[in-house]
């Protein structure tokens, strides 16, 4: 089985894009998603699939079983569609699988210098931006947090907190010109315990 998680962009936020957990399990499951968890109200999902994958396996090629396991794009779009029908909300699912959260808590450049997880965070980009896109991101002028792009994910440094930063979601998805959803570090951590079974 190869665990996958689902991060719903906006779920729960703002008065917008309301979901109850129970249900949103309850759609994972009836799609035929094994193991199903929820972590929180904001729209993230720990699930498995049947067969197993590894940092070598190709998207789309058949797994041990024979069956062709679906790229992660087609399987977002699945997910995305069947919220929509069967929740009426329009949502965006980025999806991550344990290996990459491993990666992902690897690679962030604040940790030794930040003892407060609370102003660490990583944004979720739907996917990795061209070199001119990655140009398009400046701190802005007054700004106290930074942030690494590294892939298709951006690490956050914001000392004065998450609520008072620019760097927030919005603008990154202006900057960049696609979608994004952000999760500060006790969360990442969690969904990768979640999905390890650590």
């Amino acid at each position: 089985m190869t665990k996958h998680i689902a991060l719903l962009r906006g779920v729960n936020v703002g008065g917008s894009a309301r979901i109850a957990m129970k249900d949103l399990r309850g759609l994972f499951t009836d799609m035929g998603f094994e193991a199903v968890q929820t972590y929180l109200q904001s729209g993230n999902v720990v699930f498995g699939t049947a067969g197993t994958a590894s940092a070598t396996d190709t998207p789309g090629a058949p797994d041990t079983s024979g069956a062709r396991r679906p790229r992660p794009a087609e399987l977002a779009a699945r997910i995305e569609q069947r919220i929509a029908d069967d929740l009426g909300v329009s949502v965006t699912v980025l999806l991550r699988t344990g290996d990459s959260l491993a990666r992902t808590l690897a690679a962030n450049p604040y940790l030794g210098r930040e003892d407060d997880p609370a102003k660490l965070h990583v944004t979720f980009l739907a996917e990795a931006p061209t070199a001119e896109q990655a140009a398009r991101l400046e701190v802005p002028a007054g700004e106290t947090g930074v942030f690494t792009l590294v892939g298709d994910e951006i690490h956050l440094h914001v000392p004065d907190g998450y609520g008072r930063t620019k760097l927030n979601n919005t603008f990154i998805e202006r900057r960049l010109g696609m979608r994004a959803t952000t999760r500060n570090w006790k969360t990442v951590t969690a969904l990768h315990k979640l999905a390890t079974g650590d």
